[in-house]
């Protein structure tokens, strides 16, 4: 006898959908939960910065809400001024901008490279190379600092015999570029082949048919499928080096410090400048959020592409 399938009637249809809603309720709240403790701080931040420093100093942000003609952008010009006894905040901001664009695009593009040769092309030891190239996740960043300043710093000598020259780098951004984009290739990386890794095979051997080379295959055929995956890895890189401190000051020097270094001392020896801490931090802010919203749609589809293959 053929099987019999019960079609569920109408009513019985609305009683799943009304405990799948009821399932799916306390998620709901939480999400909202997760979302207001995440929100209202930043909130407070944000209502404080239009405040004056008397009114931060005094009361609360939510104050400002009985209060609301007690507004003020006079710390958002103390902190972008250039004049003299501001706080110059827009040079740092332009600091940080020369430092991060140039390290995004060099870690990028030398990822996505080395992606595409773990991925595609055949040589020896090349499964052993990624391993040591995974292995460098979990060197902590502090242990390379040393290293790397004195190889800017005098180049790399052995005995009397100078395997790198002395290219006087130091204090320079260029060596901050070079630092950040060492730190951020292994995870770069790491994302970038498992994405690339799993492009279909039939589409990379067809480009080989046809004679394509390696590098009309990378830049015409994987560089265009691999767009979430490449804009994954910036926003990663982005924000990372945009928020950094360690490296741009120990690289860059007083000529070339980075906003967020600049942001300790708003702050002040004790604490006193806050008021201005948080303008100087929606300053900060605004660009990786407008990097981050600008490039969201491909977020999630890059830091899911090549977890599940079929």
């Amino acid at each position: 006898m053929a099987a019999v399938t019960k079609v569920p009637g109408p009513k019985e249809s609305m009683g799943t959908s009304i405990a799948a809603s009821a399932h799916s309720r306390p998620g709901r709240i939480l999400v909202w939960m997760l979302v207001l403790l995440w929100t209202v701080p930043t909130f407070g931040v944000f209502v404080s910065s239009f405040r004056p420093e008397a009114d931060v100093k005094s009361t609360g942000w939510w104050t400002f809400f009985l209060h609301p003609t007690h507004f003020t952008l006079a710390n958002y010009n103390s902190v972008l001024s250039t004049g003299p006894g501001s706080e110059g905040l827009s040079h740092f901001l332009l600091n940080s901008f020369r430092i991060t664009i140039p390290s995004v695009i060099i870690s990028v593009g030398v990822a996505a490279l080395a992606a595409y040769g773990f991925s595609w092309v055949e040589f020896k030891g090349r499964d052993w190379l990624y391993a040591l190239i995974l292995g460098m996740l979990i060197v902590p960043l502090q242990m390379c600092l040393i290293p790397i300043l004195r190889f800017f710093t005098g180049g790399v000598h052995v005995g009397q015999t100078t395997v790198f020259p002395y290219l006087h780098l130091d204090s320079s951004v260029v060596a901050v570029w070079i630092a950040h984009s060492i730190f951020g290739l292994p995870f770069s990386i790491f994302l970038m082949k498992n994405f690339i890794g799993g492009l279909p095979r039939e589409i990379i051997e067809a480009a080989r048919v046809d004679g394509a080379s390696h590098l009309t295959t990378f830049t015409r055929l994987v560089i265009p499928l691999s767009v979430p995956s490449i804009a994954s890895v910036a926003i990663f890189q982005f924000v990372y080096i945009w928020n950094d401190y360690l490296v741009g000051v120990v690289f860059g020097g007083s000529k070339n410090t980075p906003i967020i270094a600049k942001m300790v001392e708003v702050t002040g020896s004790r604490g006193q400048s806050w008021h201005l801490l948080t303008a100087a931090g929606f300053v900060s802010m605004v660009v990786p959020v407008a990097v981050f919203l600008a490039l969201q749609r491909f977020f999630v589809r890059g830091l899911l592409a090549g977890s599940v293959k079929g």
